[in-house]
Formats: structure tokens, C-alpha cells, sequence
């Protein structure tokens, strides 16, 4: 994370044993110091929360838990429990504030004044992760648009040291003036921005539409961040996709190709999930999301060496975002990833746990169960396919080409008309072939 500015506190000298001021950018982040802090009705698990300031660069040196049914309006955590955060972040040197959930624009104003030191919440930490990480124009382009509309509702009070003339005619404050102003710009510059982006889906809707038009079946990795969609991708396609134990490492979608029983397939990798991902995040990257919401088979990755029950809140939450994009009546199969961290009795329990879902225990690190994987793919899409007898031209030999790909092994037979074939198709590809169908 960028580093955070504390308003109304005096620079603080640099601890006994602080890398220098001109160290390095990575030494530059670790030295901020964040306490998490989360007021929730039910026990609170901070775990996520913390690799997500691991993943941001932020040391994380101590958590506070409220237990009340409701956020306080005005201040997140009740007054009590203010004054004990303010004793804990002295004690253990924060510099950082970090909340479980977004904060309003009041609350986080608060926070920082009762504090007098930075406040973030789960947003702005998951919006500085995607900022580090967006490679391609358009991740830049989703990000920042994202980042904007976050922002443009906290622009308040960042010139309250310039108001200082009461409401009324002719009393109008220059701060007020400096805040529109603002807010013109970020406005003109998100709407200069979703220009762009409606300009790249277009290009990006060109590119699915030649996909489309070779009618190979379509399938989506979707799952929670880091659960290994990406060396998924890799170990299925031979594709090179950048892979690292960090969240949202892969933001850009990539789709590549593989094979089955001579049937060609494309498996696209998009953004990683998490529990309250943003709605800034979801309407931002939705042309990328595109990509999951239209695949005829989605596959769901999960880390299979999650405790129990943080996999089961991991596969809510990819659920739910599945329905959010549309994308909640897509057929789908549940793949149990990264079974090399597992033990004979752990990998038992995680196949009965599940054996009601047609769950795959897989390693896309070894490789292991990628086979039977790729053959349950295969068996999907048969269970699909109907027979159909088609006769063609001999001047249609793409045709037969393409035939080949979506159909794989064909029974063919040379006659005086044409080639005579037998093949298993979709309903779709049945349609596309449907003038060249005949009679056995």
C-alpha cells in the first residue's frame, strides 16, 4: 500500500534498527505497522484480512474485536472501545488502521481523528492489491475507474482546512469551491474511463466472437483468490501464466486451449474471488468477468487444504459472486485443488465430503488427477452430443476440418456425393451442420 498519511501528527523518528530512508521500495512498505480491528455479532476471523496487508506489504502487529449487532453509525467501533484501540495502538507503535469491512466516509473520518493516525478499510487494502497487480491497459484502466468511484465520496474533508466561512449567500468558502472542483474532475475522468472501457470491451467482444464462431465448448475456472486457477490453466494447456502464493496475483483473463479424446476445448482464467469482494471491483471488471458468465461449464477451484469450515465460506462466497455476474445457472464442477497438501486420512475426508457434488481431488502443482479431470470434462460435453449423420461436399473440406475439432473421433466414409459422417454433436453444433444432415 502506498503509504498513508496522518493527518495532524507530528513525523515520528525512525525506531533503532529501521531501514534508512532511501532503502528500498519493499523496506519503505514493511515499515507500516497496521492493527486490525472488525466489530461483528459473531466471533470474527481476521485471518483473511491479514494476507491481504501481507499481500499489500503491511506488517500486521496486533487485531481488536468488537461483539455488537451493528457497526457503530458514526465511529464503526462503540466509544469504550475506541478509547481501548487508541491505548493498544500506542502500545504496540501502529501506524495503520486496518478494518474487516468498508467503512463510510464518516466513520473513517472518526476513526482518524479520534486516532490521529491512518485508517483503511477491506476496500481500499483489496484496490491498492489490484493496482500492484493489474499488468494489462485495461486491468489500469478497471482499476482506476474502480479507485475513483471509492474515492469520490471521500473527497470531503480533505480541504476542511480551507473552510473556514459559514453556509449561506455570499459566505461561500473557497474549501467548498476546491471540493466541486474535485469532484468535477473525478467525475469527467470516470466517465472519460468507461468510454475507454466500453471501446476495449468492444475490441475484447470482437476476439469472443471469432471464439465463438469456431463453436468450441467454452469452460471457466472461477474459485476463491489463490486457490490455484492459475496453475490450473497451466498444468491443463501448457500455457505460462504468472503464478505466486499471493492474492489476486492473476487479474487479466487468458484463455487457452486443450485437448481431449481428439476434441479441442478453451479454458479461460479470469480475477480471483474473495468474501465481500467490492461492488466497485464487480462493475469494473464485468466485461472481464464476461468471460465466466459465459462459459458453457464452469469449473469451481478450491483449496482443498482449507479447515472445513473457512472452505465452506470460500465457496459461498464464490457462489454468490457467480450469481451476481449471472453466471449462477452455468453448470458447474467442483475441483478440489492442491491434494499434494494433503494426508491419506485429510484426502479421504475431503473426497466423502463432497462426494455429493461430483467433487475432483486434483494437484495441478503434480499433475496429479488432471487426467481424470480433463476425461470428466470430456464426459460432460458427451453426455450432451446426440448422433447425427451429416454428408459433405468435397469442396467443403474446412468444414470437415472444423468438424473434426468439435467432434473428434469420426466414423467417415467416402461416397460418390461426398463424405458420409457419423459424429456426436451439441444441440448447437447440430444446428450449424443442419443442411448437410442425412439419413443413415
Amino acid at each position: 500500500m502506498s503509504a498513508p498519511r496522518q493527518r495532524g501528527s507530528a513525523a515520528r523518528a525512525p525506531r533503532r534498527g529501521a531501514p534508512a530512508r532511501n532503502g528500498t521500495a519493499a523496506e519503505s512498505r514493511a515499515r507500516q505497522r497496521a492493527l486490525c480491528i472488525a466489530s461483528t455479532p459473531v466471533p470474527a476471523d481476521l485471518d483473511e484480512l491479514r494476507e491481504l496487508l501481507r499481500t499489500a506489504g503491511v506488517a500486521v502487529v496486533g487485531e481488536l474485536v468488537q461483539h455488537r449487532e451493528h457497526p457503530h453509525p458514526n465511529s464503526y467501533l462503540g466509544p469504550g472501545k475506541l478509547e481501548e484501540l487508541r491505548a493498544l495502538a500506542a502500545s504496540l507503535d501502529a501506524n495503520v488502521i486496518a478494518c474487516d469491512d468498508e467503512l463510510s466516509p464518516r466513520q473513517e473520518r472518526t476513526l482518524e481523528g479520534e486516532l490521529g493516525i491512518a485508517v483503511v478499510d477491506r476496500t481500499a487494502i483489496i484496490l491498492d492489491i489490484f493496482a500492484r497487480h493489474a499488468g494489462s491497459a485495461e486491468g489500469k484502466l478497471q482499476v482506476e475507474l474502480a479507485q475513483l468511484e471509492y474515492n469520490l465520496a471521500r473527497m470531503r474533508g480533505l480541504w476542511t482546512h480551507l473552510e473556514r466561512l459559514g453556509g449561506g449567500v455570499g459566505t461561500r468558502g473557497p474549501g467548498e469551491s476546491q471540493i466541486e472542483t474535485d469532484r468535477r474532475l473525478a467525475r469527467d475522468r470516470i466517465a472519460a474511463l468507461r468510454r475507454r472501457l466500453r471501446d476495449v470491451h468492444a475490441s475484447r467482444q470482437v476476439m469472443r466472437s471469432e471464439r465463438e464462431r469456431s463453436a468450441l465448448p467454452q469452460i471457466a475456472l472461477a474459485g476463491y483468490t489463490n486457490a490455484g486457477k492459475s496453475t490450473l490453466l497451466n498444468a491443463m494447456t501448457g500455457a505460462e501464466v504468472a503464478v505466486a502464493d499471493r492474492l489476486f496475483q492473476t487479474l487479466d483473463p487468458t484463455t487457452r486451449a486443450f485437448e481431449v479424446g481428439g476434441r479441442t476445448y478453451l479454458l479461460s482464467d479470469t480475477v480471483g474471488f474473495i468474501r465481500k469482494l467490492p461492488h466497485q471491483l464487480v462493475d469494473a471488471f464485468a466485461a472481464t468477468l464476461e468471460e465466466t458468465a459465459r462459459a458453457a461449464l464452469i469449473l469451481h477451484v478450491v483449496d482443498a487444504s482449507a479447515p472445513e469450515e473457512e472452505l465452506a465460506a470460500m465457496t459461498r462466497a464464490v457462489e454468490d459472486v457467480l450469481e451476481e455476474i449471472g453466471a449462477g445457472e452455468t453448470p458447474r464442477l467442483l475441483v478440489l485443488n492442491k491434494a499434494d497438501r494433503l494426508d491419506e486420512l485429510e484426502r479421504t475426508r475431503a473426497v466423502n465430503g463432497h462426494r455429493g457434488d461430483g467433487a475432483l481431488l486434483v494437484s495441478a502443482a503434480t499433475g496429479e488427477g488432471l487426467d481424470a479431470l480433463a476425461e470428466r470434462i470430456d464426459e460432460i460435453f458427451t453426455s450432451q452430443r446426440s448422433p447425427v449423420t451429416l454428408l459433405l461436399p468435397y469442396s467443403e473440406g474446412g468444414r470437415l476440418a472444423e468438424l473434426h475439432a468439435l467432434a473428434g473421433e469420426l466414423e467417415r466414409e467416402d461416397t460418390a456425393d461426398g463424405v458420409r459422417v457419423r459424429a456426436l454433436l451439441g444441440p448447437a453444433d447440430a444446428s450449424r451442420f443442419a443442411r448437410f444432415a442425412t439419413r443413415a
